[in-house]
């Protein structure tokens, strides 16, 4: 296994300063935004993204999508750590074949990622995914849970996106991940956080469950939350259970929490920016043995914000209002670093 630069840190958080000589290692999450194939699928609603859709989707448009997103993805920490992320959790992925052509483009190529991918019942098609570079992560094993919703109209049962579970070793130390994209606020916040709790209750069973087996366990949490860290969905993680269901649960630590605070955010809706993209980590990760966090980050450099308009200092899309763009996602993507003592 090849070794990261080492690199001397002076990164802060919860104003504790760190100062040695580490490993320095870059996790990341982002939402690209609707990475489909021009493929109608007759069991999904994925026609926009199809040649005779609202989007005229076609298999150009789709590398020049991907061709976008790779920039993005080997550059996130690559000041920091000098190599792409080791880890990516994705979010609106139709199937593993986007996600083939994604780790096989030139940009991509090199850091030799592999993919932890199943098809979820959402009715848009579109999955979780995770993202891993082979010669630091060594996979175990991985699950995906399955989270059915009751339309409060109908009383009937609506489909969402899994939940996605990976437990494997990176750098040699036991790790666990869960890469989360929870229902949307369509129909408006307060109608649509029944939908977000019932997602949280069932993130809560699975961390309780890896809790269970191991008292010093290490997990991040990441995702697409559809809430910000002060909803009351997310708050379910970051407190303690009262309830005595959850018999081994051990709140999470958000480390996004501080930038949600200074007014920063993932996403812009309607003038206000939101930090729907998130990552929740085990306390264990906070004391400085073995791989332990350092820093919670947005990447937001200039080229992936709308330089002008109406729009101007969003995030820089791929279309918008059915107008074709040469933009990157309605999200910027998160990371945290990691630092581990030689």
């Amino acid at each position: 296994m090849k070794l990261l630069p080492s690199l001397l840190i002076f990164l802060s958080l919860n104003q504790h300063v760190i100062s040695q000589q580490s490993h320095l290692y870059c996790v990341a999450f982002y939402n690209v935004e609707n990475l489909f194939d021009p493929e109608n699928n007759p069991n999904t609603f994925d026609d926009d993204y199809t040649p005779d859709g609202r989007h005229h989707w076609t298999s150009t448009l789709l590398h020049q999508k991907i061709n976008q997103l790779a920039k993005v993805m080997t550059s996130i920490g690559q000041k920091e750590t000098q190599n792409a992320p080791l880890i990516i959790g994705l979010a609106e992925v139709e199937n593993r074949k986007v996600l083939e052509l994604l780790i096989a483009h030139p940009t991509m190529r090199p850091f030799n990622y592999g993919i932890v991918h199943y098809e979820s019942p959402d009715a848009r098609g579109i999955d979780v995914a995770l993202l891993y570079q082979k010669e630091w992560f060594i996979p175990g094993e991985s699950k995906r849970y399955r989270l059915d919703l009751i339309n409060p109209k109908t009383q009937l049962k609506r489909t969402t996106r899994d939940q996605l579970v990976v437990s494997g070793y990176l750098d040699e130390e036991p790790l666990h991940f869960l890469v989360n994209h929870w229902p949307s606020r369509r129909g408006g916040e307060k109608r649509s956080q029944s939908g977000r709790m019932a997602a949280a209750r069932l993130q809560k069973r699975l961390i309780d469950s890896l809790q269970r087996l191991e008292t010093e366990v290490k997990i991040i949490a990441m995702g697409d939350y559809n809430d910000d860290p002060i909803n009351k969905s997310l708050q379910e993680l970051v407190r303690p259970d009262k309830s005595g269901y959850f018999r081994s649960f051990q709140p999470l630590f958000n480390p996004m929490k501080q930038l949600y605070k200074r007014g920063l955010g993932s996403l812009a809706y309607r003038d206000r920016w939101h930090l729907f993209d998130q990552f929740l980590v085990s306390k264990p990760f906070l004391k400085k043995e073995g791989i332990h966090l350092i820093a919670a980050k947005i990447f937001s450099p200039l080229f992936l914000r709308t330089v002008e308009g109406n729009y101007k200092g969003y995030p820089f899309r791929n279309h918008i209002n059915g107008e074709r763009l040469e933009g990157y996602s309605d999200h910027f993507p998160v990371y945290l670093l990691f630092a581990k003592p030689l």
